[in-house]
């Protein structure tokens, strides 16, 4: 993983330039937000808890080997990494609950996740759901981080909407996930995915997107410009 924050990794899943990537058939992992009118969910509670559900689909059985969901999960990983997250509430929770993934909690917070799916080829029951309008706020700052846990970092400088955010620390726990060995994944899984999704101020985030650990340069499909660096992911065997 280059150092240089303005370089694209080669053949990275988030680079902005065109690449062997974009010949692959193209797939998206599903995120479902739950948020109802009386008690959504604070931001980072959100955007924690759909980053741990990018990594549980990823850590599930039936996503590896000849598991039920592998041959997509692989088709996935093999093309541009795109993640979008929908809201629902009420009867279109109860739907979405109700097709093949797995719902993942925080405190308040509840995401499901899906299997990748075609970009063509969502089932009805979340392609009507909407996309936009996914706006949330934390009522108190968080604390700060527990450092000896993995910390995706958010680029301070970026005005992403919750669901934009909630898509990119999905992002950055994947690459972590990635640089790990097995038994840092394995350690990782058995403890329940333990992660922070927080904002440093500028200069801290200048010094991590130098350190050397997993940068997402986002591709600029939606709301931020090519190649913006978003979140840096620093998980402690990574350091």
């Amino acid at each position: 993983m280059s150092n240089d924050p303005t370089t694209p990794v080669p053949d990275s899943p988030f680079r902005p330039e065109p690449g062997d990537r974009d010949l692959a058939p193209q797939f998206v992992l599903p995120l479902v937000v739950r948020i109802e009118r009386a008690a959504p969910p604070p931001r980072t509670d959100a955007l924690e808890t759909a980053a741990r559900a990018v990594l549980v689909m990823l850590g599930d059985e039936r996503s590896a080997g000849e598991g039920e969901w592998a041959r997509a999960v692989r088709d996935w990983q093999d093309a541009r990494i795109r993640k979008v997250v929908r809201r629902a509430r009420g009867a279109e929770w109860r739907r979405a609950e109700a097709l093949p993934g797995i719902t993942v909690t925080g405190k308040t917070a509840e995401v499901r996740v899906f299997p990748p799916v075609p970009l063509d080829g969502w089932p009805k029951d979340l392609a009507r759901l909407q996309v936009s309008g996914t706006d949330l706020d934390d009522p108190e700052p968080p604390v700060d981080a527990d450092l000896s846990a993995p910390v995706l970092w958010m680029n301070p400088d970026l005005d992403m909407s919750a669901g934009k955010a909630m898509a990119q620390a999905g992002h950055g726990a994947q690459l972590a996930w990635w640089e790990l060995d097995d038994e840092a994944r394995s350690g990782w899984r058995d403890a329940g995915y333990p992660l922070a999704v927080r904002t440093p101020d500028p200069a801290r985030w200048r010094a991590l997107t130098t350190s050397g650990l997993p940068v997402v340069r986002d591709a600029g499909y939606t709301e931020i410009a090519p190649g913006s660096c978003t979140v840096v992911a620093d998980h402690p065997a990574l350091r």
